[in-house]
């Protein structure tokens, strides 16, 4: 929805902070604006207006005197408006209001009343709270200078080069000078031995719908990512039922190397199905390339699986936003929810497997998450993701883990997502998307992506410059070539030790080949073999 910029404290050049604003206009290409706090404190807001277009600009002020800046989207605004707000006088339409009348009315502890996705900062004199969203949907960064002056970025491009240390604000998280950093997000799912409700493919299915129902908040246009993977296609059956009922069609978009990719195949099978008005984006490997500095500069990290899948997922996404669409769904959180990378068949364990889902569900923020949001508002676009609403964590993740572990079926991941949406007399898909085998998006566009990408890499990278790379990268060290490569050209905008320290390298677990390819896996069936027509009736 936007890019946020707060710098708390005294003596920062109000035109500078603008400036550095500015680096994330990307985020927020509708307008933008700063208020200068009393106590000589600035807020920078670029705005991507998705709910009240015509009077939601920010930064937004309180009652009195307290300011507040906001990326993301409170689902449920409407609701406390009209309960534990209902006194408050508002001032605009915007979902982002009722952050700050929140704070006034609750002080800190309010961070657990907001249903959505969200990074704010709100500033009230001396005061401020910082805050970010339970799963890191939204990013948020904070660092320190020289003077003690806190930044609050959505983007560390910001504030890189002004902060002598900076990180990743922690998601779950509220942050005052009082408090330090506080823990508002405590669900019980956290702790694997609390996976103990009875499978309920009924509760699973009306989670899902709801989520996904909440996430078509919008007064600017809307479309679905729709990769014909199972996760991509479930939420785009579920709104494009949600706009039949409305009379409205879908648009739903897939990428691919060619027409005959693995993702475009089944993206046309589940838009035919499904009716969406869909479009097909066809790219080269050479086009591809030709953006990796572009892609890495956006997305800020180096992760390997990052940029693989941040390359298609910013083409995507420009052609997408050139339509005209501000607003898209994607299906990014159901396999680390349900085990459903293909090395989850490996796990030694029901608790280990269990750790897994959990572990993976809390770091999502620092890979598929970031690559999701930053790619997407590279382009002025905002991702929602349904699978990572908090109602439907609780449900799915509490599961018995024994009726979730991929052997218990034939090694059919995700299987009891497939079986809670396996509705014969009313079917979501086609069986063959339904039960289509687990494709990492990098590898479903098209398998000579990677493959060619990897030899690309090997020709621009020397064996000296890789026989060197721990001296010059000594923290997180590449040892592939395709590492050097990335780390060379995040080095290139971020060379700063803070900001090799906020990137976490995703390495699957329980497998020989550590490459994050889920090509990589012994389980894996090649796409271009008949789609699986497994369909396990228990």
């Amino acid at each position: 929805m936007s890019g946020l910029l707060a710098v708390i404290g005294k003596g920062k050049d109000p035109k500078l902070v603008k400036e550095l604003s500015k680096r994330m206009s990307h985020r927020g290409p509708d307008e933008n604006d700063m208020r200068i706090m009393a106590n000589g404190s600035v807020i920078c807001h670029e705005s991507l207006s998705i709910v009240d277009l015509h009077t939601g600009k920010q930064p937004i002020q309180g009652t009195n005197n307290a300011w507040m800046v906001h990326d993301g989207e409170i689902y449920n605004y409407q609701e406390l408006k009209n309960t534990v707000l209902k006194e408050h006088t508002f001032r605009t339409k915007s979902d982002s209001e009722v952050i700050v009348h929140l704070y006034e009315e609750f002080g800190y502890n309010f961070c657990n009343m907001l249903d959505g996705d969200f990074a704010f900062v709100v500033s009230d004199g001396d005061d401020y709270i910082a805050g970010r969203d339970p799963i890191g949907v939204k990013p948020l960064y904070y660092g320190l200078d020289e003077r003690g002056r806190i930044y609050f970025s959505s983007e560390m491009k910001s504030i890189a080069d002004q902060c002598k240390s900076f990180s990743t604000f922690p998601p779950g998280h509220y942050y005052t000078a009082k408090t330090g950093f506080v823990k508002y997000y405590r669900p019980e799912y956290e702790d694997h031995v609390k996976a103990v409700e009875n499978l309920n493919l009924d509760l699973i299915r009306d989670t899902l719908v709801e989520a996904t129902r909440k996430r078509l908040m919008s007064e600017a246009p809307l479309g679905v990512l729709l990769s014909g993977g199972l996760d991509s296609s479930l939420i785009s059956s579920i709104a494009a039922r949600i706009y039949a009922e409305n009379g409205k069609r879908l648009p739903s978009f897939s990428i691919g190397l060619g027409v005959d990719s693995p993702d475009n195949i089944a993206a046309r099978k589940a838009a035919e199905f499904l009716g969406t008005e869909h479009h097909e984006i066809h790219f080269s490997v050479q086009e591809a390339v030709e953006i990796i500095e572009k892609v890495i500069y956006h997305i800020e990290t180096y992760d390997i699986i990052s940029v693989r899948a941040g390359v298609p997922m910013y083409l995507l996404s420009k052609a997408i936003s050139e339509k005209g669409i501000k607003v898209i769904l994607s299906g990014e959180g159901a396999d680390e929810i349900f085990g459903g990378h293909l090395y989850f068949r490996n796990a030694p364990s029901t608790e280990e497997f269990q750790d897994e889902t959990i572990e993976r569900v809390q770091k999502l923020f620092t890979a598929d998450l970031l690559r999701a949001d930053k790619t997407t508002m590279a382009v002025g676009l905002e991702a929602r993701i349904p699978f990572l609403d908090t109602t439907f964590l609780d449900v799915a993740i509490r599961i018995k883990t024994e009726e979730k572990q991929p052997k218990t079926y034939d090694g059919i991941e995700k299987y009891i997502l497939r079986k809670a949406f396996d509705t014969p007399e009313n079917p979501y898909l086609p069986t063959e998307v339904l039960w289509r085998q687990k494709e990492q998006f990098s590898d479903g566009v098209g398998y000579n992506w990677v493959d060619e990408l990897i030899e690309y890499c090997a020709e621009q990278v020397s064996d000296e410059q890789l026989a060197g790379a721990a001296a010059e990268f000594p923290y997180n060290s590449p040892t592939t070539k395709e590492a050097y490569f990335y780390r060379s050209i995040f080095h290139k905008y971020y060379p700063q030790v803070s900001a090799a320290q906020t990137v976490r390298k995703w390495i699957p677990k329980w497998q020989d080949n550590q490459d994050p390819s889920g090509r990589a896996n012994s389980a894996h069936v090649n796409a271009d073999k008949e789609i699986s027509k497994t369909r396990v009736v228990v």
